[in-house]
């Protein structure tokens, strides 16, 4: 590696390969000794950088964080009309969680669910950030007539982010032998013809 790294650079190094290395060993069994190993620093190195353990799980989560905002504006802006936009979203959501295979795991590891606070308040606000972009494009397709009515908003937004983990979970576990996001979509489009707008059809079979 040619020239100095500053102080930035060796973090986003360090937030690196901490994703790397949750996927190859797990996020529970991830040490700091298995970072400074794989960045070629000592363990004080690492610990100039951040004080602490869970400090680095935080720039973590917020690494991630940051990345999926950007992306989930970035699909939105490349989509026209809320059909578009809902499909960018949720491919979107699987892209980053194919680059970044890890998540799903951290996900669900104890250094989130028990042990850190602050990752978990990270994570809490991008779920609900990812389920806003969905109400806000649901009520959209309802306004336009393609999806019923008579489910909340909030609701729909549940069960599309609730599909997206599901599949991921479902390709974590499954040692990832099928493509994520073409399952996903696959999935999508069930999940949409479900909610398609068919009131009159229920007025019909009531009658």
């Amino acid at each position: 590696m040619s020239g100095r790294q500053s102080a930035e650079e060796r973090k986003a190094q360090i937030v690196a390969e901490v994703l790397r290395l949750a996927d190859e060993i797990g996020p529970d069994r991830l040490s700091t000794t298995h970072v400074a190993r794989a960045v070629g620093l000592s363990q004080p190195a690492i610990f100039r950088h951040f004080p602490t353990k869970g400090a680095l799980w935080l720039a973590v989560a917020e690494d991630i964080a940051n990345r999926l905002q950007s992306s989930w504006a970035e699909a939105e802006a490349g989509a026209t009309g809320p059909h578009a936009r809902l499909k960018a979203l949720i491919v979107a959501q699987l892209s980053a969680i194919s680059e970044t295979p890890a998540l799903p795991s951290i996900l669900l590891s104890r250094e989130l669910q028990v042990d850190n606070q602050a990752l978990r308040d990270v994570f809490r606000g991008l779920l609900g950030a990812f389920q806003g972009r969905l109400v806000a494009v649901i009520r959209d397709l309802q306004a336009a007539g393609d999806l019923r009515r008579d489910v909340s908003p909030e609701d729909v937004a549940i069960l599309l982010t609730s599909l997206v983990q599901g599949v991921a979970i479902r390709w974590t576990l499954g040692a990832r032998g099928f493509s994520l996001v073409p399952e996903g979509l696959r999935l999508l489009d069930v999940q949409l013809a479900l909610l398609k707008a068919q009131e009159g059809v229920f007025d019909e079979e009531a009658t």
